[in-house]
Order: C-alpha cells, then structure tokens, then sequence
C-alpha cells in the first residue's frame, strides 16, 4: 500500500522531525494530513505553517504514545548502570 494511501485528510499524525539548523536535535509534532496545494492528487503534512511532502523519509505515526517511544528508541542513550564492583551495564 502506497503512503497516500494509508491516510485520509483532516487526520492527526505525530511525527519525528529534526532541527534543520542542528541534526542532533529532534522532537516529535502533532502534524496533519492535508490534501498537498502543489499537487492536489497527493496528501502532505502540515505542521507549523508548513507544507511537507508525505514520503517514507519522515516518521510518522498515528498516536503519540508509538511516536514519543520511537522518539525514545532512537535518541536517548540506553540506560547505563554502574555496579558495585565498578562495571558497567547497558
């Protein structure tokens, strides 16, 4: 199934997007899916007043809760325990 396909405008996604101005940097944001003004037969992402094309190269899921995990997932460091006898685990 094609992405277009797998949502309907006036839905509200979450996705992970990153700072352009610092790649290290991400947060996940409330977007919706908008039918997109430069092509009206695709869908688009619409968050803070700007247009995104819907593609595979964003994340985007259809809850917060799966989106903050993912968030999680892929930039917070593990948890890291030190031991009494001074290793490390995680």
């Amino acid at each position: 199934m094609e992405l277009n396909e797998s949502f309907q405008p006036g839905e509200v996604v979450y996705m992970i997007i990153r700072n352009p101005h610092a790649q290290d940097v991400a947060q996940v944001q409330q977007a919706a899916i908008v039918q997109n003004p430069e092509k009206p037969h695709e869908l688009a992402l619409f968050a803070h007043e700007t247009y995104y094309p819907l593609t595979d190269e964003f994340a985007i899921f259809k809850s917060e809760a799966e989106a903050e995990q993912a968030y999680k997932d892929a930039f917070e460091p593990p948890n890291i325990i030190k031991f009494s006898d001074g290793n490390y685990y995680g």
